[in-house]
This record gives structure tokens, C-alpha cells and sequence, in this order.
């Protein structure tokens, strides 16, 4: 897995301006592009960034042409301190970077944060108004039922807003990684290694003092949830589930939803996984996303 200091210096920071912030200066947004062949677009998932795709990276590279990209908050990628950040605004940035590298079909491969994102770009594509075509998405881990989604505690705390602000101010590197941790299944836990870099990839740029900001996610997706559900369960796109089930936030309360509502879905149960498939068995998500 390539370390984290090699995987921000073979990127770049691309500056966008999404639609809704025409006339500004925009936010300078982290970027890699590697390989060659149809795209793959990659959106990763809260609290984290685009490195959490590098262990697929290797072979993937080898067969497509790969997009990866911190959304704005996230990474190395802009934080402004007092933004409204929005689901809605991701996915503006991520047309912009179409737009930008010329991609004019994609998969998207998505996770927890990122499944609301492509849900969103769903919508726009069902609606015709999406000007590069989604041919199919890949989706694994995240709260995409909100009703049935288990946050931790500290993800609850962060959404009230004088508390959440409060804790976002104080939040440790200890609080952190054993809260991170916590979503990791047993069979495959993380290494202490990977959490150091993790906690230095939300603590960039003074990340960890608008994680309450970043986490009103939380809030769209109950605020949306109709029209996101609509898009996963109604979509004419090819969507294939890949789910940990030892997932404490979005495991198998999601995956029997996903069952019940979507007669006949292409789901890939990983009984013995956690929230994050993509770093606990990464030959596994690598093949389900090449089939």
C-alpha cells in the first residue's frame, strides 16, 4: 500500500469552481489520475480521503483509467473553516472534474460519504441532467437507508450544534483512533501504522476542528432521504453492493434493507468485514470491481 506522504506528492491540487460558486475563486481540490482503459471514479468516505482506495490501486491501474479525489473538507483537499459543506456541492465538484480530465463515461466505485454523493449524481443522471454518463456504480459500506444507518456515539454528539462544535475543538488523536478502530472487524483489524496516517489525513489543514461542519451529512440524508431512495431503488444504472456485515454503523441493518427493497440486487455479503471492505480485504473488493 502506498504510503500516505507518496500518495499526496504523485497527485495534484486542482482548482473548481462548482456551478452554484460561478465568479469565484473556487476551492483547490486534491486530485490523482493514473492508469489507462474505461474510467473507474472513486468517491471515499467520511472522516477520510482518497487514500483509502490505494491497496486497489495497483492492479486496478493496470486495466482502467482511474479518477481519485479528496472532496472539499477532506484530505488534502481545501477546508474552509466557516462552509456550509453539502452533499449537493460534492457532487457539483465531482462533475467539474469530469469536466476538467474529459471524462465523458464513468463507473463510480463509492463508499460510506461517497454512496450519498453517486446517489445524488444518480438523481441528476435519472433527471437527464448529467453530462457524463454513470454506465455503473459499485457501492460498499455507508448509511444509504438512513433509518437503519447506526452512527457512533461521537458521529451523534457532532451533529448537535454547540456540542459538536465543542467536541470537534478538543477531539485527540487517542479519541480518534480508538473510534476508528472501532469500525474495523475483528477478523481484519487495522494497523497502528494505517492509523497514524489516518490521523494525520483528517488533522491537514485543521480538518479535525470542522468535523462538525463536514458530519451535517448526516441531516441531508434524512432530509433527502426520499429522493436518494428513489435513485437507488428505482435507478435503470447497474449497481453492485459489496457489504461487510460486521459493520457496527451501516452493516447488516443496511444489507437486509438493501435485500428487501431491491429484489434480485447483485450483492457480495463479506460476512467476516467491517465498514471499510476496500482496506480489510482488498483482493476481494479489487475482483468484484473488475467482474
Amino acid at each position: 500500500m502506498q504510503n500516505l506522504e507518496d500518495w499526496y506528492s504523485s497527485g495534484e491540487r486542482i482548482n473548481v469552481v462548482p456551478a452554484q460558486k460561478e465568479g469565484s475563486e473556487g476551492f483547490n481540490i486534491f486530485c490523482k489520475v493514473e492508469g489507462k482503459g474505461p474510467w473507474l471514479t472513486f468517491l471515499h468516505g467520511f472522516p477520510t480521503c482518497s487514500w483509502d482506495w490505494a491497496k486497489l490501486i495497483p492492479e486496478l491501474r493496470n486495466h482502467y483509467k482511474l479518477l481519485l479525489f479528496d472532496f472539499l473538507g477532506f484530505g488534502d483537499s481545501d477546508k474552509p473553516t466557516r462552509h456550509n459543506y453539502s452533499i449537493f456541492e460534492q457532487a457539483d465538484i465531482t462533475e467539474v472534474l469530469w469536466q476538467h480530465f474529459n471524462v465523458d463515461e464513468t463507473t463510480l466505485v463509492a463508499h460510506d460519504y461517497g454512496d450519498t454523493v453517486a446517489l445524488e449524481l444518480l438523481s441528476r443522471q435519472e433527471d437527464g441532467q448529467l453530462s457524463t454518463k454513470i454506465s455503473r456504480v459499485v457501492m460498499l459500506n455507508g448509511g444509504i437507508y438512513v433509518d437503519y444507518q447506526r452512527p457512533l456515539l461521537i458521529q451523534r454528539l457532532l451533529c448537535k450544534p454547540l456540542l459538536g462544535f465543542l467536541i470537534s475543538q478538543v477531539l485527540t488523536q487517542s479519541t480518534f483512533k480508538k473510534r476508528f478502530a472501532s469500525i474495523f472487524s475483528k477478523s481484519n483489524p487495522i494497523l497502528d501504522s494505517e492509523l497514524e496516517q489516518y490521523w494525520q489525513v483528517v488533522s491537514l489543514g485543521g480538518g479535525v476542528k470542522i468535523t462538525h461542519r463536514v458530519i451535517r451529512y448526516l441531516s441531508e440524508r434524512r432530509k433527502y432521504k426520499t429522493r436518494w431512495e428513489n435513485s437507488l431503488e428505482n435507478s435503470k444504472t447497474s449497481i453492485r453492493f459489496i457489504w461487510g456485515l460486521e459493520d457496527p454503523v451501516s452493516g447488516r441493518s443496511i444489507s437486509e434493507q438493501i435485500k428487501q427493497r431491491i429484489p434480485g440486487a447483485d450483492f457480495l455479503e463479506l460476512p467476516e468485514v467491517g465498514h471499510y471492505p476496500q482496506l480489510e480485504v482488498p483482493d476481494v473488493v479489487r475482483e468484484a470491481i473488475s467482474e
